[in-house]
């Protein structure tokens, strides 16, 4: 069979997002179902693992048969099948991956393992088919930030990550504190654009450390933990537009100014984003601005490709299938999965 006309099967289950996708060769996209559990966890302020579980039980099924039907393929035209292993939450992970090694072994066809923060760099191919490494990434999820340098397809070199928090964590725990609703990340974003960037100085860590490209946001989410306190006990009114917007220019001011000093570092001129946090208004148009300052070509994923989905996961598997990177019936869940260096 010709690669180009490989049919891949993608399965995610990592957290709150259900989703299965068919994908043909390595950028033909087929189909791409996506069932949210928002309206489920709303209601509890963030994901409950138990329920989100619970869920990926009942319709992980059924987004495979959609997902077969509107790529107008059946079970017996899939020539492999890639799904995500890690890193996310162990309950949900086991889920998909049952559901992928118990069809590889009925179907006999090969099974693929994919870390999904790199599934995450990968939805990149999806949005730009001529897109080819090396780049830069710039990796922003509600668990991971990371800038690495992609080589390759399969070789990849860690330039920095979070020491604590991650960006998309320290969103959603400063939409909490703030009584905004789950997930906070789009809410920081809608409320900041009511709100002035400029109002309360709040603090960049590690923003001064040229060359060092990790990051760390959890001295910021006390900052404003602290200002909304001592606010409210001097009884003084709280502008909470112009704290978001003030939080989230201190957090994408130092995504985008490390972003940079990668490209200097490596000589690169492509930069990519990818992630959840992708999605974000104020930091895509940051670096759209600063990468036309720099005369770097700047690439992100549409919005249906930033958040968790399979058609990522499905391009991650198909480039991993070229080299032979298989994984065994054995393959188990790894909650705790890093994206790290590696040379395929």
């Amino acid at each position: 069979m010709i690669e180009k006309d490989i049919l891949t099967l993608g399965i995610e289950s990592s957290c709150d997002e259900t989703s299965a996708a068919v994908l043909r060769g390595g950028r033909q996209l087929l189909s791409n179902i996506i069932s949210t559990q928002i309206p489920v966890h709303q209601k509890f302020g963030g994901v409950v693992p138990e329920i989100a579980s619970r869920k990926h039980i009942v319709n992980v099924m059924p987004v495979i048969d959609e997902a077969l039907s509107r790529a107008n393929v059946g079970l017996g035209d899939i020539n492999q099948i890639a799904v995500t292993y890690g890193p996310g939450l162990v309950g949900a992970l086991l889920v998909g991956v049952s559901v992928a090694k118990s069809l590889s072994y009925a179907l006999d066809i090969p099974l693929i393992g994919v870390n999904h923060l790199e599934g995450h760099i990968f939805a990149n191919f999806l949005s730009y088919p001529d897109l080819e490494p090396p780049f830069v990434a710039l990796v922003v999820s509600g668990g991971h930030t990371a800038l690495v340098h992609v080589k390759g397809y399969g070789h990849f070199e860690m330039m920095g990550q979070t020491r604590d928090d991650a960006a998309g964590e320290a969103f959603d725990k400063v939409a909490r504190v703030m009584g905004l609703p789950y997930p906070g990340g789009p809410q920081i974003d809608k409320l900041a654009k009511d709100g002035n960037p400029d109002a309360i100085d709040f603090p960049r860590a590690l923003s001064k450390s040229r060359g060092n490209y990790e990051f760390s946001f959890s001295g910021l989410k006390s900052a404003v933990l602290n200002y909304l306190n001592s606010m409210e006990m001097k009884h003084q009114t709280i502008v909470k537009a112009d704290v978001a917007a003030s939080f989230q220019k201190a957090v994408t001011e130092v995504l985008v100014d490390k972003a940079i000093d990668a490209l200097s570092e490596t000589g690169l001129d492509k930069l990519v984003l990818a992630g959840g946090v992708a999605a974000n208004s104020s930091l895509e148009g940051r670096l759209k601005h600063a990468a036309t300052e720099h005369g770097v070509k700047f690439y992100f994923p549409g919005l249906a490709l930033c958040t968790d989905n399979a058609a990522m996961i499905a391009c991650r598997g198909y480039y991993q299938s070229l080299t032979g990177k298989y994984s065994a019936l054995y393959l188990n869940a790894e909650p705790g999965l890093s994206l790290e260096s590696r040379m395929d």
